[in-house]
């Protein structure tokens, strides 16, 4: 502990510029940048970092040994880092021989501490260690592991946080240690989703106090869902041929390209872009819909089919509506570079693939993570995969059964749930009276 003090005292400031991908405009980092200031077209920033090749800061805590690719001003206390390690049971189970695994959650045997069990944390380590000077509440939308992550480290280091998640979730608002009052949770109604929860935050945006965290917009949330192809990188010593994920709205896939892009400046890891073998749960398939006929944009849904689709599948995790498809450097532009495919994947053939990971592997992983791995095994048995090609599969949550098992867990609820037709100036009026009485 006195070492990690140590180097977070002694951290200095990552050094990276953001450049617009609408227009290739480059800009400094001023204040929590989440778009192009000329606003040509819907556009992602990416981070241009001053150090190209990348230095892994062993002496670092958590996911800061890879500060060098994070856009961060200072280090937060408690985070995790991504394991990887060499399958053995699923890959001689499937005849893969390099086949990788990337970890994300709870698993002390092999040096994984995400007490959130999912790799979200990743997420909110970068995001909330990212320059920021407002003194307002952050406001983060989730369809709930999200919302655990951004919980814990904003509880942990007294960040205000207002979380919006779908009642039908709340579920995934555990934790092993009560809540600091400076997180506030509210829900949209039973039978809403993460779209309904998004329009919930973006009304409390609107209110004085409040600012976006910013989602696929935030370049601190990609990269730091980077790191997961970081530490698998860094561990194999070169770029994967496949990379397999389950996805919601695609960010994670996204950050994975970006990544991979990096890596390819970097010159020291190999010259390929990662084919992306990304997976939804059946029957929600909106990006793989629009992907299988390459559309590049989303295809109209009628909310009431979405919203029944979302209620069916068990990975509620991903049921994106609206994902960072269509915009420059989004989901489309990622596989129209690196190539790929998204996969249909039902609850039964998740929850057998759940219980194969746990029978082999040894450790517990979370409805989205046993979607990817159901898809590795669908891609294996249908040889869409060379059986010698090196493989890195993104467990993004595990281990969360062991970590309730040992721990004393608590729940919380929300403090105001609001009807999904609720008038939107009636939501905000009662927002702003949940603050003001504090």
């Amino acid at each position: 502990m006195a070492s990690n003090l140590h180097s977070m005292a002694a951290f200095h400031p990552t050094k990276y510029h953001l450049q617009s991908l609408c227009c290739g405009a480059i800009y400094p980092d001023v204040d929590w940048e989440l778009q192009c200031p000329q606003l040509h077209q819907p556009s992602l920033i990416r981070a241009i970092y001053d150090v190209r090749q990348l230095d892994v800061h062993d002496g670092h805590p958590g996911l800061y040994r890879f500060s060098d690719w994070l856009p961060i001003e200072r280090m937060l206390e408690g985070s995790g880092t991504p394991v990887t390690f060499k399958s053995e049971g699923l890959s001689k189970f499937l005849g893969l021989n390099q086949l990788y695994i990337t970890f994300n959650g709870y698993w002390p045997e092999r040096g994984a501490l995400m007490k959130s069990g999912t790799f979200k944390e990743c997420e909110a380590y970068s995001v909330c260690a990212r320059k920021n000077s407002s003194n307002g509440t952050m406001v983060v939308a989730s369809a709930g592991n999200t919302a655990r992550a951004f919980a814990r480290v904003c509880s942990q280091n007294k960040i205000p946080l207002l979380l919006t998640i779908p009642l039908d979730n709340i579920g995934a608002m555990w934790f092993d240690h009560p809540l600091d009052s400076c997180v506030r949770l509210i829900a949209c109604e039973s039978g809403g989703d993460y779209f309904d929860a998004i329009h919930l935050s973006n009304l409390a945006v609107e209110l004085e106090g409040f600012y976006p965290e910013g989602g696929a917009k935030n370049v601190a949330r990609r990269d730091g869902m980077g790191t997961t192809v970081l530490s698998a990188v860094t561990t194999i010593g070169k770029i994967p041929d496949y990379y397999f994920q389950a996805i919601g709205s695609g960010t994670g896939a996204i950050a994975a390209w970006e990544a991979n892009l990096r890596f390819l400046e970097d010159g020291r890891y190999g010259s390929n872009k990662m084919k992306l073998m990304l997976s939804q749960n059946a029957p929600f398939l909106p990006i793989k819909e629009a992907w299988d006929l390459r559309s590049p944009a989303m295809l109209p849904i009628d909310d009431g089919i979405a919203r029944k689709q979302v209620i069916e599948i068990n990975a509620k995790v991903l049921s994106n509506r609206k994902p960072p498809y269509a915009l420059k450097g989004g989901l489309y532009d990622a596989l129209m570079d690196a190539g790929g495919i998204i996969m249909a994947v039902t609850n039964q053939e998740a929850e057998k693939a759940a219980e194969l990971f746990l029978k082999l592997e040894g450790n517990d992983v979370e409805p989205a993570a046993a979607v990817a791995v159901a898809s590795l095994i669908k891609a294996a048995e249908g040889n869409q995969i060379d059986n010698n090609a090196v493989i890195m599969l993104n467990i993004t949550g595990g281990g969360l059964e062991k970590f309730k098992n040992e721990n004393h867990i608590n729940y919380q609820a929300p403090e105001k749930i609001f009807p999904l037709e609720a008038d939107p100036l009636k939501i905000k009026k009662e927002i702003g009276e949940m603050f003001r009485s504090e």
